[in-house]
């Protein structure tokens, strides 16, 4: 655990200071926002920032967002400071910690980070498979792409995959494509020289650079443009990555894990992938299944996150109730278990009883999980017009055609008349789609359930 206390308050901050390295944390100090962005640029990096309270919150949040510096902020302060908590928590912090320090709270936070980064919370066997492969590769060189939802979890395994490698002891550096951009990726990722363009007032390491003799995180690579593929795929290739404005190679040594909640090898077959990039990135792949396909995960990430943020809230650690339960089995989980994480923050924070009842277990809207399922059946038909939606993105109308009638004619067991009347074309034109799909080589249903042919018939 890296850990970056900012500021004085009156030397109570070290205090916080001996405690977190008791719990084993390498803490390192900065008086003012400005040493602490030094101290992130320079390549120490940290898996938290404790930051005191009086201190421009909201700048630094600002500042950390405008270099793309991924790192929770605490915020700490003595116990009079009730607003100005309110206005820290607003400004970006996750959490606040009252000061002069409580050894269990600081001990609290310092876990709930590690745990963040360290652990995979499962039960179902779907996700036993994900991780067992996880722990056998994690020791090897190989570069990985994880697949699956947004929320699933791909950042989670990645970490957990380089606490378990040989380079865990090395910095582990997240790179977001998709927020990243164009024109600054090759200046994110591989660093620039003093003068290299317009406002680079002085040299800055890179990702890579940052990542030497350990791992580089690349989420959502599939939102790389083509430029950046390609110099991407070079930096993987010869693990030589050149400076914007320098004159010499710049060797790395770094393990790549990246991530895409997208189908890489369709993009590739659209032309907005390259296949070259995708074979160096895929190695291993490890596709992480939606929440709602491992639903023995939902109770047991359940009881993780209230325990978690019980913990953090300084709050009594209270049982799920039998109602509770059921109605998070309940949902679909379409934003996985990000969704499933805040809404157990907000049940733990919201809940007033001796357990957590269903009362607390509410849609972001406010209203309750089990009564908004009685509204399940249009919740449904929104997701599959959204997947089909998705699933139309990129393709042709001939295609789509195509494979609304062949569905239509499996689905009515080769009856071309019966599919013809659902399609609301006549026999004929029917007839004459299947021949022009049968001579480019698709299979056609046969009439009436009979062996597969080539033909319309």
């Amino acid at each position: 655990m890296r850990l970056l206390i900012i500021g004085t308050l009156g030397g109570q901050l070290t205090t916080a200071t001996k405690l977190a390295m008791d719990k084993g944390a390498s803490v390192t100090h900065a008086e003012s926002n400005e040493q602490a962005l030094a101290v992130l640029r320079s390549g120490r990096g940290a898996d938290l920032l404790m930051v005191d309270v009086t201190l421009d919150i909201r700048d630094l949040v600002t500042r950390l967002d405008a270099e793309r510096i991924h790192v929770p902020i605490v915020a700490c302060g003595v116990t009079n400071d009730a607003r100005a908590a309110v206005n820290a928590i607003h400004a970006g912090a996750k959490e606040y910690i009252p000061l002069p320090p409580d050894p269990e709270l600081i001990a609290a936070v310092l876990a709930a980070v590690a745990n963040d980064t360290r652990e995979m919370i499962y039960r179902d066997e779907a996700m036993a498979k994900v991780v067992k492969l996880a722990q056998q590769i994690a020791t090897s060189h190989a570069s990985i792409l994880i697949t699956g939802e947004s929320g699933t979890g791909k950042e989670v395994l990645a970490r957990f995959v380089h606490g378990r490698s040989t380079r865990s002891k090395k910095s582990f550096i997240t790179v977001n494509c998709a927020a990243i951009p164009e024109n600054l990726l090759e200046s994110e990722l591989f660093g620039h020289e003093k003068g290299a363009f317009t406002g680079a007032s002085s040299a800055r390491r890179g990702k890579f650079e940052l990542a030497d003799s350990g791992t580089i995180f690349l989420d959502e690579v599939g939102d790389l443009h083509g430029a950046s593929q390609a110099k991407l795929l070079r930096a993987i290739q010869e693990r030589v990555i050149d400076r914007v404005g320098g004159n010499r190679p710049v060797p790395v040594d770094i393990r790549i894990i990246a991530t895409s909640n997208r189908n890489l090898t369709d993009a590739v077959r659209e032309g907005k992938f390259r296949e070259d990039l995708l074979f160096r990135l895929n190695v291993v792949n490890l596709k992480i299944p939606p929440l709602r396909e491992r639903p023995a995960d939902i109770g047991e990430l359940a009881q993780y996150f209230i325990k978690k943020y019980s913990q953090i809230n300084g709050l009594a650690l209270r049982p799920l109730s039998a109602d509770a339960r059921r109605a998070l089995n309940g949902n679909r989980w379409p934003g996985n278990v990000r969704e499933l994480e805040n809404t157990l923050h907000r049940a733990v924070l919201l809940s007033t009883g001796v357990e957590i009842g269903v009362d607390g277990i509410l849609s972001p809207d406010g209203a309750r999980l089990d009564q908004a399922r009685g509204t399940d059946i249009a919740a449904h038909a929104a997701m599959a017009a959204e997947q089909v939606t998705r699933n139309l993105v990129g393709r042709t109308v001939a295609e789509v055609e195509r494979d609304l009638i062949l569905e239509t004619l499996k689905h009515c067991l080769g009856n071309r008349t019966h599919a013809a009347n659902i399609l609301g074309i006549s026999i004929r034109t029917l007839r004459n789609k299947l021949n022009e799909y049968a001579a480019d080589g698709s299979p056609i249903p046969p009439p009436h359930g009979g062996s597969e042919l080539r033909g319309a018939a």
